[in-house]
């Protein structure tokens, strides 16, 4: 019995755990280069101005990137996303041009902090840009025998359990509110652990991929 063996490949084992990069994080990097690319990050900075006590050194760029990564990671809850990001936080501020991802307590006293008017000084940005741009030579559509065009959209809804844990009622506390109550509504929760539920819904055009 022969065996044929090449001297030049080498293989060698650790017994060192070394986390494994998020099977998300090449679309993140492409949507960010994407991002960059268009001058979309530098006019946010630019255009969109929210300054408030408690934020430190971070600015509205960074909690919007936060977001970015969160809603293309797709993770069940922000939590989750900020486990699995934890060893990668460095590179993938990087991937925006910023050096420190927030905390997640700094983000969610920004969300309940951000006014309407950031809110809509976003929403400009990325409605120019989206005028802008014209990725399809048309709005598309799809013809029938007869030569009726019709357009065909595929709505996608999604169902996820929220959980309601007790508010500290103290005579030195400011008046709890519940942040989620403007998302979540009572539902049918099935068999996950919860008291409410939320929907995300996703609308796509089949034939052009919008």
């Amino acid at each position: 019995m022969s065996s044929i063996a090449d001297s030049s490949v080498t293989i060698q084992t650790s017994a060192q755990s070394v986390p494994s990069t998020p099977s998300w994080f090449g679309e993140v990097a492409a949507f960010a280069q994407v991002l960059r690319h268009l001058g979309l990050l530098t006019t946010i900075q630019e255009q969109v101005r929210f300054a408030r006590a408690r934020f430190g050194k971070y600015e509205t760029i960074d909690f919007l990137v936060v977001l970015i990564g969160y809603a293309l990671s797709g993770e069940p809850t922000l939590k989750a996303f900020y486990e699995r990001l934890a060893p990668f936080a460095d590179l993938f501020m990087a991937l925006f041009g910023r050096s420190q991802l927030p905390d997640r307590s700094t983000l969610s006293r920004f969300l309940a902090a951000l006014d309407q008017e950031s809110v809509e000084a976003l929403r400009t940005c990325f409605l120019a840009d989206l005028v802008a741009r014209m990725p399809f030579p048309s709005v598309g559509g799809l013809s029938d025998r007869q030569g009726h065009e019709w357009w065909i959209m595929d709505v996608d809804g999604t169902r996820q359990t929220a959980r309601q844990r007790a508010l500290p009622r103290q005579p030195g506390l400011p008046t709890p509110h519940r942040r989620m109550s403007q998302v979540c509504a009572p539902g049918y929760t099935g068999r996950k652990r919860g008291e409410i539920v939320r929907t995300r819904t996703t609308i796509l055009q089949p034939f052009t991929n919008q």
